[in-house]
């Protein structure tokens, strides 16, 4: 782990203001990805999820530089999330009431900053110990890293979607049962931020 680096969560007043950060840090993992990795699409997912009830980010900089960020949101009981899904899944999968599943929605490092364990730091920060019995992500088939990642942090694949997004590429939605021996993780707002191997 890198000495320094802070980790910090955000509420959604505080993340609208690095809102050019979170973006320019998304075109720079997403570069050539084409119109689905757009600017003008991302800024509109990321205003669309900043309003979502239960909204969480926690951002990881070091030296005042974002070198990286993770958010994600409660799914409510109407949820569109699961629409799209091309196999077969257990009865009941797609059953949300507001506290069943938490969406981790993105997850990024930047290039340079990669291979020193920020992801799973981030990841373990926003993920681990949650109220709700299980999170959920998409992940593209042809991601190796990132599949390889989260399987080895205890997540399992349970089929595939397609959502409704213009352009959207197929996904493998991924699914990780909440560690109960942790203790469920605090609402903890801006203020709250300390430096990892402090």
């Amino acid at each position: 782990m890198i000495e320094g680096l802070q980790l910090r969560h955000h509420s959604t007043d505080e993340a609208e203001g690095i809102v050019d950060q979170l973006v320019d840090l998304y075109l720079e993992v997403y570069a050539g990805g084409g119109e689905f990795h757009s600017e003008d699409r991302y800024r509109r997912q990321l205003s669309l999820h900043m309003e979502r009830d239960g909204w969480e980010m926690v951002t990881a900089s070091f030296d005042g530089v974002l070198v990286g960020y993770i958010y994600g949101f409660p799914l409510p009981p109407q949820t569109r999330w699961w629409e799209g899904i091309h196999d077969p899944v257990p009865p009941g999968f797609t059953e949300e009431d507001g506290t069943r599943t938490f969406a981790l929605s993105e997850l990024l490092v930047h290039s340079g900053w990669r291979r020193q364990g920020i992801a799973r730091v981030l990841h373990d920060d926003l993920v681990g110990g949650r109220a709700e019995s299980r999170t959920t992500l998409l992940v593209r088939p042809d991601n190796v890293p990132a599949q390889m990642a989260y399987r080895s942090w205890g997540w399992r694949r349970v089929t595939t979607l397609q959502p409704a997004w213009p352009r959207s590429p197929v996904f493998e939605v991924l699914v990780r049962t909440t560690d109960r021996r942790r203790p469920p993780s605090p609402n903890r707002s801006a203020v709250s931020s300390y430096r990892t191997g402090a």
